[in-house]
């Protein structure tokens, strides 16, 4: 009689990769041997640094927050049907993240012994597992969920985002290589990667490479005593030296390392031995070109002289945001590179809009990102929203200085309009005259905003002090933001209605936790993952963040990891709100980018099952936050 217990385990596996990859009575005969594990909430699986275990896990039910020093952030939170825990099967390697149940959860413990030959033997389960763990995604292949967080469908994958990504992202690799005979001594190649500043050396015969030595096999093997100094490079390389064509993708850079467990890779003309080598790609140089080869579109915004040859690198930009959401790149990184690539893009539009004017600005000036651009949130193409600052002139001038910035910014908006930001259909853009004052009128609608907080008052206040500096003088800014920080603190009352404003947003989900959808207009049976979702963690960031007057810090995100130091012991919710403010902000843009459009309007109908869950999960986080500044700001007794 077959055992119920594992025929339910291998029900339950068959729907999920990598197990659905494998014929059914393969899964019935694994599913005999998988351990089933109940731990409560908050219960620690594996530490960060921990030795591997001898198994890896996939989630029954509940879910498990990986978590990664140094600022212990949630990395993701695996649901039913994740796996995790795959180093051990890959690579001989400690921990490097820890794992703890997010919830009260049932695990599935599968023996690395075991499962192995079923991964050697069926390639597509083999190649799930080292795409998994190269690209750090735990579906890879999922037409509706290939990313470590939300899905996109398989019409993204169509596009070669891959090769795309690559042509803005070329791997720079060393060209100068150094190179040993199979008769050069450990010591001889010791002292030449030392005077080198080197970490590996091509061992060549006849020209050609046939071996590598690094760094790690003369740790291994001659700081150990394995070997003597005098040993020749022919008994200690690894060989066969694994050789690719010089122009290999990033993805493919860590696939290969990944897959044969090696730090380096040998570039040839033709990718074989069989070929000269031109070069030695290094994982240090592969981390090299995911973060930092934005420099190059860097580069292409400063030399723009006209706003219509920014567009075309915007577009690179976008292109770049796809690809880094593709690779799984963290949120973090990927928004912090977009907001600088936009930050360029802007900067370089008003020095252009500048060198239109017929005369200098006639007294010192700064360019204000607001809204989402302010926060360093706005990784889509959406409307802009922005004001101008200008030093105070006495009464006479005032009327004139103002005219030539309202002309000024009139051109900037009009570039960025070119460049892809639409223009703002509420008008909250520098060229509006209520929005380009002297730093005395700012101050003066500042305090209005303060003193007298009606709805509108709150509004424009929450869109406006999210502002960053795009262009000009910083210390004008400080002190405005100075004025800020003093006036709120000498009104408190403020506070509240600020609170009161973070909770008007409407619910995303009903009594029976189903999706709230607009019920008319253009958008009727969409969710609006803008103000249900985001919205409500963003006002709520701002509120807390200026509660406790910490200037600088603008990103929702960041701003609640700030909170988590500055209140220990509501650690656990505010990095809750701050992971699930990236997750909903990745989700949000890959819709966009899916749908060539904002992505604030979802069709539920488009979702998987998964991505429900997920989003539903940062829903409860919503609840809890909105819960927590009702009670703080004691909002029920202005609403009352």
């Amino acid at each position: 009689m077959k055992n119920t217990i594992s025929h339910r385990v291998a029900d339950f596996l068959k729907n999920y990769p990598p197990f659905s990859l494998l014929p059914q009575y393969e899964i019935e005969t694994l599913s005999e041997q998988i351990s089933i594990i109940y731990k409560e909430k908050d219960t620690l699986i594996f530490a960060e640094n921990e030795e591997s275990h001898s198994h890896f896990y996939v989630v029954h039910k509940g879910a498990v927050a990986l978590r990664k020093s140094p600022k212990n952030d949630i990395v993701d939170i695996c649901d039913e049907g994740d796996i995790f825990g795959l180093r051990p099967l890959i690579a001989l390697e400690n921990y490097k993240m820890e794992a703890k149940t997010h919830e009260e959860s049932i695990l599935y413990a599968i023996p690395i012994s075991i499962f192995k030959p079923y991964a050697l033997e069926n390639k597509e389960v083999g190649n799930f597992l080292i795409e998994s763990f190269a690209s750090n995604t735990r579906n890879p292949y999922s037409k509706s969920h290939r990313g470590k967080l939300f899905g996109e469908s398989e019409v993204v994958e169509e596009v070669n985002t891959i090769q795309k990504l690559h042509d803005l992202q070329p791997v720079k690799y060393s060209k100068k290589l150094v190179t040993c005979s199979p008769r050069t001594t450990a010591k001889s190649i010791a002292a030449t990667m030392t005077k080198k500043n080197v970490g590996a050396m091509l061992v060549v015969k006849d020209s050609l490479p046939i071996g590598i030595i690094t760094d790690k096999d003369l740790r291994n093997k001659i700081v150990t005593g394995e070997y003597p100094i005098t040993t020749a490079a022919s008994k200690i390389m690894t060989s066969p030296v694994i050789t690719y064509r010089k122009n290999l993708t990033i993805t493919q850079a860590q696939m290969a390392m990944m897959k044969s467990n090696i730090s380096h890779l040998c570039l040839t003309k033709d990718g074989t031995t069989n070929t000269k080598a031109c070069g030695i790609l290094s994982k240090h140089d592969v981390m090299v070109a995911l973060g930092n080869n934005p420099a190059v579109l860097i580069k292409a915004i400063k030399r723009a002289k006209r706003f219509k040859e920014i567009k075309p690198i915007r577009a690179s930009i976008m292109q770049l945001l796809h690809g880094y959401l593709a690779q799984n790149i963290p949120m973090t990184l990927t928004s912090k590179i977009i907001a600088e690539l936009n930050d360029a893009c802007i900067k370089q539009v008003v020095k252009i809009a500048l060198s239109k004017m017929q005369d200098p600005p006639p007294v010192k000036f700064a360019w204000l990102a607001m809204g989402s651009q302010g926060r360093s949130e706005q990784l889509l193409h959406t409307d802009q929203d922005n004001a101008l600052v200008f030093e105070d002139v006495e009464e006479e001038l005032l009327e004139e200085t103002k005219a030539y910035f309202l002309k000024l910014a009139s051109t900037v908006n009009k570039g960025l309009n070119v460049i892809g930001y639409d223009y703002c259909p509420a008008e909250m853009m520098a060229s509006n005259p209520k929005w380009c004052q002297s730093l005395e009128q700012w101050k003066q609608t500042v305090s209005h905003w303060i003193t007298n907080p009606g709805n509108d008052e709150v509004l424009l206040s929450s869109i406006f002090f999210d502002y960053s500096l795009a262009y000009g003088d910083a210390q004008m800014v400080a002190e405005l933001s100075d004025y800020i920080f003093k006036s709120v603190s000498s009104y408190p009352i403020f506070y509240v209605h600020l609170a009161s404003g973070a909770l008007q947003n409407p619910s995303p989900t009903g009594f029976f936790r189903q999706f709230l959808v607009e019920q008319d207009g253009a958008h009727k049976d969409f969710f609006d993952i803008k103000r249900r979702a985001l919205m409500p963690l963003t006002d709520a960031a701002r509120v807390l963040i200026l509660s406790h007057s910490v200037k600088s810090i603008n990103n929702t995100a960041e701003r609640f990891e700030k909170l988590a130091q500055l209140e220990p012991n509501n650690e656990e919710l505010y990095l809750a709100c701050s992971y699930a403010s990236k997750a909903l902000l990745k989700f949000r843009t890959k819709q966009g980018l899916l749908h060539n459009d904002s992505g604030r309007f979802i069709a539920l109908e488009s979702l998987t099952k998964e991505e429900k869950i997920k989003l539903k999960r940062t829903f409860k986080t919503i609840s809890e936050i909105q819960e927590l500044i009702s009670i703080r700001f004691k909002v029920a007794n202005i609403l009352g």
